[in-house]
């Protein structure tokens, strides 16, 4: 095909020059005749396809093709020829607009075939259709602009032929995005739409109403397959997926047409897209019926949604609850009136004015002898009682933008010539300022519809969201949206859900997907070698969320919040730590008082019983310091309950490791007590006059001292501090004290394991000393739990998570204090109050035999 149109552009070129040099012109081939003509000072050209198909002729190239043989008269096209007629009346009849200059038309038939529309479009750029002698070619080109033609193929093929020329092309239906390419069709302009606002409106509205599984038929043409491939490219975009996308034409074979039928039964979607003109459709609307494909939600172009013929094709409600784009409703005063009355169609064309007379009111002018049934003509039939396709008025937009695109070629035309009160010349003006011109107009019609062309050459994208509603006998269209290209992204397309009627005549949104959506909490995972449409949906993973339908991925939580169960909303995390209100904290709290409160009752009985011998054993004064020191480390406990902050982390190590440590100095002082009494009972020996009183209250401050030094240097350097663990648990956090320096707290231990190990080496050393009463057998006991207490805390303490670490703590500092509590302290308390009668000096000297 495109080397035919380079031929044809050589021999334009040459046909051209020829006139210009002033030589002869010969006709080549076959005339072309227009169907209807009137002659004017300028002319306008129109290409329409009064048939809509043609008959096949012989292709063999063994002899020369024959001219097309056209069949099958279109009505749709006598309105779009009437509607030019109008429009040039109209303009010839006005005083303001190209005054003094009248307006003539020649419109050709193209059949809907590509070749016999650039056969036409050339004719009329060359005006010598009936040059069949020698004649000078002293003649202009014949039209300053042609209208038409209806189909996006046939109009690519002229725009591309008759493009060099300059001779504008003004399109009422051709709606092909690719038109809009003025590389390859500088001369090409239109008064309807480009397909690339439809595809993208269309797109828009399947997403408005949840489908993201469709299926497509597609006119398989330049119409048809641009039209789906921009829609599959918006609709790609807003994460709708095709799952076939058919080409289909009225020449198909039956063959090719039930392979459509198969892959549409197999399908699981529900929502059929169509690109598509109602001619296909009506061999469709057919196969569906017979093949019992129902109960689809279709949606459609302007090409068919609109078209009442489709609608009265539709007899079994195949296209039942239809939606689709449709050219706004527009009225042009006369204009109905106008195509209605057919006496300017005699007149301007006779030959094919009986064609249409009798396809209209199915009569025949000549009637043959065998044909006794056919009803004969008389000339006198009235259109008022008829109702067909010609006097159905649901395509008035159409024919209004045939009448817009003369309009244009006017305005242009007075703006070149420059017409005040009548035009100065009436000669053609030159083709590529006319052109010119022509894309600047910008003009409003008499209904007040303003009309200019973009850079592109198309008009403001402007649609009509149609609906099919469906009667008892007949199809209602109903309009129940607007999409305009003018206005921001978020704001173009405009639905009145409550309107539609759906497929099956039902008020509920069909549903059209390959996968459920994802609710919230999921995220969507693309099932493997399917479209991004099919996907499975995947829990988020702890700690992450999405909160809205369709996640493609989930959120990870900020730092201090975690998901909640159904992973659809942050939380703040909980935050773990040891509290007074929680069972455990109530029982270690009720225990560490309980010890407090025995520290006192025991210290006071000793106060009570301070002048016995058992009391005064051993240095009373070491008694009650080390009671003193146990119901600290009873109370220090307390410190480690609650949520830490700065000043109960360093109270509660340093608190710890002080008491304790005077505790353990106390019991260490008793323990040289104890052996240095039975050192002085040695003849010669005066060692209790070096650890008197004085020598034992300087011991017991000099190891604290050295406690209170190693924690003032920890507090220095380093001192704990309140920290959020998040390491541990990830959907909580623990509220611990961190050491600040790990080195001061085990210096700290350390120094407490050192003194309780000393304790216990002279406790064990004197264990058997003569007495009935040895202080050290309890102390070695006491100091042997403390001990124990105190190396099974460690690993405890290490391994122990959360809160659980400073139970086993708090566990500790209470276990080995009631250790020395009870130990070093019960048996005297026993002797006391339980056997006073042997709390003598004698018995405790053991110098009268205990029974």
């Amino acid at each position: 095909m495109e080397s035919i149109f380079t031929v044809l552009h050589v021999v334009m070129v040459i046909m051209n020059f020829s006139r210009i040099n002033g030589t002869f012109c010969s006709l080549q081939g076959e005339p072309v005749y227009p169907q209807l003509s009137k002659d004017g000072d300028i002319m306008i050209g129109g290409i329409f396809p009064f048939h809509r198909s043609w008959e096949t002729t012989d292709m063999s190239y063994m002899v020369r093709p024959s001219p097309l043989k056209c069949v099958s008269l279109d009505f749709r096209t006598f309105q779009f020829s009437q509607s030019l007629i109008f429009a040039i009346e109209e303009i010839n009849n006005s005083s303001s607009l190209l005054p003094g200059v009248s307006l003539g038309y020649k419109i050709y038939d193209t059949c809907g075939s590509t070749a016999m529309g650039v056969r036409t479009a050339l004719a009329l750029v060359n005006a010598n259709e009936n040059s069949t002698l020698h004649e000078p070619c002293t003649k202009p080109a014949q039209v300053q602009a042609i209208i038409g033609e209806t189909y996006s193929s046939v109009s690519m093929a002229i725009a591309k032929s008759i493009g060099p020329f300059s001779i504008p092309i003004i399109s009422h239906s051709s709606t092909c995005e690719c038109l809009s390419d003025k590389r390859k069709y500088p001369s090409f302009l239109r008064t309807i739409p480009s397909d690339y606002y439809q595809s993208r409106a269309m797109a828009e509205m399947v997403k408005q109403f949840g489908w993201t599984w469709v299926g497509a038929i597609r006119r398989d043409d330049d119409y048809g397959n641009s039209g789906m491939a921009a829609f599959t490219e918006a609709a790609e975009q807003l994460g709708i997926c095709l799952e076939y996308s058919l080409p289909f034409i009225r020449t198909y074979s039956q063959e090719k047409v039930l392979r459509i039928i198969q892959q549409i039964k197999s399908s699981t979607s529900r929502v059929i897209v169509t690109f598509a003109t109602h001619w296909d459709l009506e061999i469709l609307l057919n196969v569906f019926y017979e093949h019992n494909i129902t109960g689809y939600q279709w949606v459609g172009t302007e090409a068919w949604i609109s078209d009442s013929n489709v609608a009265r094709m539709d007899k079994h409600k195949i296209l039942q609850g239809a939606i689709g784009l449709a050219i706004p409703k527009t009225t042009v005063t006369g204009l109905k009136e106008f195509i209605l009355d057919i006496n300017p169609l005699q007149s301007a064309g006779s030959a094919i004015f009986t064609e249409f007379w009798e396809a209209l009111f199915e009569c025949k002018y000549s009637v043959q002898n065998d044909s006794e049934d056919t009803t004969v003509c008389t000339g006198q039939e009235k259109l008022s009682e008829m109702e067909n396709e010609f006097t159905d008025m649901t395509l008035m937009p159409i024919f209004t933008n045939v009448y817009k695109g003369v309009y244009s070629a006017a305005h242009a035309l007075h703006n070149l010539l420059t017409c005040t009160q009548i035009c100065p010349t009436k000669k053609q003006p030159d083709p590529l300022t006319f052109l010119e011109h022509l894309k600047r107009v910008h003009f409003k019609t008499k209904e007040g519809e303003a009309v200019h062309f973009d850079k592109n050459g198309d008009p403001v994208a402007k649609y009509e969201m149609i609906n099919w509603q469906t009667t008892e006998d007949h199809h209602e269209f109903v309009t129940v949206g607007l999409y305009d290209s003018s206005f921001p992204a978020h704001n173009r397309l405009s639905v009145k859900m409550a309107s539609i009627v759906w497929a099956q005549n039902t008020n509920q949104v069909p549903v059209s997907v390959c996968s459920e959506s994802c609710p919230p909490g999921t995220r969507k995972a693309v099932q493997k070698g399917k479209p991004i449409c099919c996907f499975d949906c995947i829990p988020c993973a702890e700690g992450e969320i999405s909160n809205m339908t369709d996640a493609v991925k989930c959120e990870q939580c900020y730092q201090d919040y975690w998901s909640n169960p159904y992973r659809d909303e942050c939380v703040k995390k909980e935050t773990e730590f040891l509290s007074y209100e929680e069972t455990m904290g109530i029982l270690l709290t009720a225990v560490s008082i309980i010890g407090t409160v025995m520290a006192i009752i025991i210290a006071i009985i000793f106060f009570k019983h301070k002048n016995t011998p058992i009391v005064k054993a051993n240095n009373s004064e070491l008694s009650f310091l080390l009671l003193f020191s146990l119901a600290l480390c009873f109370l220090c406990s307390l410190t480690f309950i609650g949520q830490p902050s700065e000043w109960s982390c360093v109270l509660r190590h340093t608190a710890f490791g002080i008491t304790f440590v005077l505790c353990i100095s106390c019991v260490l002082g008793k323990t040289i007590v104890v052996l240095m009494a039975f050192r002085a009972t040695l003849p010669g020996s005066n060692v209790m006059k070096w650890f008197g009183p004085p020598q034992q209250r300087l011991s017991v401050l000099a190891f604290t001292l050295i406690q209170v030094l190693i924690c003032v240097l920890w507090l220095t350097t380093s001192p704990p501090f309140p920290f959020k663990n998040r390491k541990h648990y990830k959907e909580k956090i623990i509220l611990e004290c961190q050491l600040g320096s790990a080195i001061g707290f085990w210096a700290v231990l350390s120094y407490i394991g050192l003194l309780a190990l000393l304790c216990f080496i002279l406790a064990f050393l004197a264990r058997k000393l003569p007495d009935n009463f040895n202080e050290a057998k309890f102390i070695t006991f006491s100091m042997l739990i403390f001990c124990a207490v105190w190396i099974t805390f460690i690993p405890a303490y290490v391994s122990s998570p959360g809160k659980f670490t400073v139970a086993v703590e708090i566990f500790a500092i209470l276990a080995s204090s009631f250790g020395l509590l009870f130990c070093i302290f019960l048996p005297k308390c026993y002797i006391i109050i339980m056997k006073p009668e042997q709390n003598t000096k004698k018995l405790i000297m053991g110098k009268v035999p205990v029974k």
